[in-house]
């Protein structure tokens, strides 16, 4: 995937040159506040549920029949999560392995006032340019596929372009080397991530956020990754200090996914209405 990513980069670069492209982000409206939206807590009981769009998964494929021919429209899907509790869209632009495209995130945000985090695999600084160029407000950015110097450039050049980043690991060894960074170069545009889910299986595990909270000590800003479907797995995540999570496919599974976010959003410690 990596590789991939390598070489549409190289094809992006050819085609636009850097001079177009500050002037493309020069030209984009003014980036809408990620991190506030994560960690802005209403309470002390209510999670910040931040809701996946993509088309389809490697794993699962399509993750509605209608996506398969022309249904899917990712606005329409970020307006119902909108109107259900979302705090931020997250929305996966990898055209090859999750059906998506850059002009997604123009799409979502023209339908929404929430925040939009890119989810892709960002491996150069070029992809920073870009994504603020396209809108993106938040990036991902994959502590296994950077090297130390590398994450600190993306770091500083996405706080240039005021950008909140999303440093997301998976293993412990992840995050002993990144943990010198997070809150770098500014405490106001850096999240810590952990991923739950398996890259050669696409399986989730809510374990890793469980397993690796207790060694980061700004819980307020780790952000767990995939893994949630139900009430009971946010007081999982609240018993360990967390409480911003990245829903994946759960909810685009779900018949009707803006109120099954709703359902997921409401306060884990109220009582069930009969």
């Amino acid at each position: 995937m990596i590789e991939h990513t390598r070489a549409e980069v190289e094809r992006a670069k050819a085609a636009t040159s850097m001079t177009e492209m500050e002037a493309l982000v020069a030209q984009a409206e003014p980036p809408r506040n990620f991190f506030i939206a994560a960690t802005g807590h209403r309470d002390a009981v209510h999670f910040s549920v931040i809701p996946e769009i993509a088309r389809r998964t490697p794993r699962l494929g399509d993750l509605r029949p209608e996506f398969a021919a022309d249904g899917f429209t990712p606005e329409t899907i970020a307006a119902a999560f909108e109107r259900h509790g979302a705090a931020a869209i997250s929305c996966c632009t990898n055209e090859r392995y999750h059906g998506g495209h850059l002009s997604h995130i123009e799409r979502i945000k023209s339908a929404v006032s929430l925040p939009v985090l890119r989810k892709d695999i960002i491996i150069d600084p070029w992809q920073l340019w870009e994504s603020r160029a396209a809108g993106a407000d938040a990036v991902v950015l994959i502590a296994e596929a950077l090297n130390e110097a590398e994450i600190v450039d993306m770091l500083i050049l996405s706080q240039q372009l005021q950008m909140t980043s999303l440093l997301q690991v998976r293993e412990l060894d992840q995050l002993l080397r990144v943990s010198p960074y997070i809150g770098f170069p500014h405490e106001g545009y850096c999240l810590l991530g952990i991923s739950n889910v398996d890259p050669a299986t696409g399986e989730a595990d809510l374990s890793h956020t469980l397993r690796l909270a207790d060694m980061v000590e700004r819980r307020s800003i780790l952000v767990s990754d995939g893994g949630v479907s139900s009430r009971e797995d946010l007081l999982r995540l609240r018993s360990v200090g967390v409480r911003i999570a990245i829903e994946r496919e759960g909810l685009l599974s779900q018949e009707d996914p803006g109120p099954a976010l709703a359902k997921l959003v409401r306060s884990p410690f109220s009582r069930p209405r009969d």
